[in-house]
């Protein structure tokens, strides 16, 4: 909806829609946006799409007015990974210019040379593409980084200096390691800072492209595939049915298609630790909502929501949808309020401040710290004494944590969302008495309590 209003506000008709690679991280629209607007679908050659589309290699090119979008396969985060060299030019009257066949190597010498690339997930601000997200296509992570040297090297770092890089994340995506909050940059400016763009070996490249990857969520080879195939329409997506606390109690003790019932409750943090279902796991609208319930809950798991309004569980499940889960039965209607109100178990979470967390570890011996920051976040400064056991792995791993269930377990991680998604799993494991630290790591550094960084390696 949002592409098309911008369309028809500027008066523009969409005419193709072009897809870097075959994105893991969240179902794309590509089949209904086209079939919506006729466009034209276009990927690399090597995606292997199996709905009408335009494959595309090295050299071909697209005609926008007196724009030419020029392809470049850019293997390494994916196999067939593309970016799109972008030219303002005049246009021959078959609305290409020159063969097409033009080598970028060229570019310097070339009067049209481009002024933007469009680099999808090869090149970010700061960073490159992981290369362990194609594992499931027969492709290891050092093949993958050993094309994106070879990418970088042979393609993108032989465009010129002055060339704008527009990537298609920034901070916040899981597919690189250190990217910026910034939405632009340049290859000059990359090949000064971009840790990844500095000169190495080959090999040197591959040891430090491969090394110390983050954990990738399971729903990502899902979410590629479904990519592949092209998702059906949001129309599709099964009306939002309301429920009495009745009719939720009594899933919850059915099963569909050998999967039980789970509740997500997408309430903050606050709401949620003040009353709650039992057996919810709460991942908040406010944040990474779609990502963190591909993460936490697995496709196909038959879902309930708990929201403020009937809006709210709309809203959540178009995100759902977005990340390939589209198995809501329906929400609880009247909310928390109604569950109370029937006389059902509610379940709460103490939050409580940084300050309260540093008095209580001075005060309560008992006092267990639990956090659920990435590794890397966790090694960068830490609460003293606090255990790490990162969000994504934390429902494999509980059950063999060394914290006791039965004892005061303070959750924290960079600001509250992550931590208390991690209390509700907790929860759900039998821990009985559990803090979720509001403001998380940033206010406890902020407010000039004591930090621990690990020894070295």
């Amino acid at each position: 909806d949002q592409y098309i209003e911008e369309a028809e506000a500027q008066g523009f008709k969409i005419k193709y829609v072009i897809e870097t690679h075959l994105h893991a991280d969240f179902v794309s629209g590509h089949r209904e946006l086209a079939a919506r607007t006729g466009a034209e679908i276009v990927f690399g050659k090597e995606a292997g799409a199996t709905f009408p589309h335009r494959a595309v290699e090295d050299g071909d090119e697209i005609g926008i007015g007196k724009v030419v979008l020029r392809i470049l396969e850019t293997p390494g985060h994916t196999p067939e990974s593309i970016s799109v060299l972008v030219t303002e030019a005049e246009m021959g009257e078959e609305g290409k210019r020159g063969t097409g066949k033009e080598k970028v190597g060229d570019a310097g010498k070339d009067a049209c040379a481009p002024q933007k690339v469009l680099t999808g997930d090869t090149l970010f601000v700061g960073d490159v593409g992981r290369p362990d997200l194609a594992g499931g296509k027969g492709y290891t992570p050092a093949m993958m980084a050993a094309m994106m040297y070879d990418t970088l090297h042979n393609k993108i770092l032989k465009l010129n200096d002055e060339t704008e890089v527009f990537p298609a994340h920034g901070a916040g995506s899981m597919c690189g390691k250190n990217m910026s909050k910034e939405t632009s940059s340049t290859i000059g400016e990359q090949k000064k800072f971009n840790y990844a763009l500095q000169p190495m070996s080959k090999d040197e490249f591959v040891r430090m492209m491969t090394a110390d990857l983050p954990e990738s969520p399971a729903y990502f080879p899902e979410d590629a595939e479904i990519n592949r195939t092209g998702a059906p329409s949001l129309a599709d997506v099964p009306p939002l049915a309301g429920l009495t606390p009745e009719q939720i109690a009594a899933l919850l003790e059915t099963q569909t298609d050998g999967l039980r019932y789970i509740v997500i409750d997408v309430r903050a943090a606050v709401e949620f630790g003040a009353g709650h279902l039992p057996a919810s796991i709460n991942i908040g609208l406010g944040g990474q909502f779609a990502i963190w319930a591909g993460t936490l809950i697995p496709m196909g798991t038959p879902i309930v929501i708990v929201s403020e309004s009937e809006e709210k569980a709309r809203e959540a499940v178009t995100r759902l949808a977005r990340v390939g889960h589209e198995s809501v039965k329906g929400y609880l209607v009247g909310g928390i309020a109604a569950w109370d109100d029937a006389g059902l178990e509610v379940a709460t979470v103490p939050q409580i401040s940084v300050d309260e967390l540093s008095r209580l570890d001075n005060d309560e011996p008992e006092l267990q710290i639990l956090d659920v920051r990435r590794s890397a976040e966790y090694d960068s400064g830490h609460v003293p004494r606090a255990q790490t056991v990162p969000l994504l792995s934390l429902q494999q791993r509980v059950a063999s944590l060394s914290i006791d269930p039965a004892k005061p377990t303070a959750v924290i991680c960079a600001g509250g969302y992550r931590s208390s998604a991690a209390t509700s799993i907790l929860q759900q494991h039998g821990f009985s008495s559990l803090l979720n630290v509001t403001g998380g790591t940033s206010a406890w550094i902020a407010a000039g309590h004591p930090v621990e960084v690990p020894a070295p390696k």
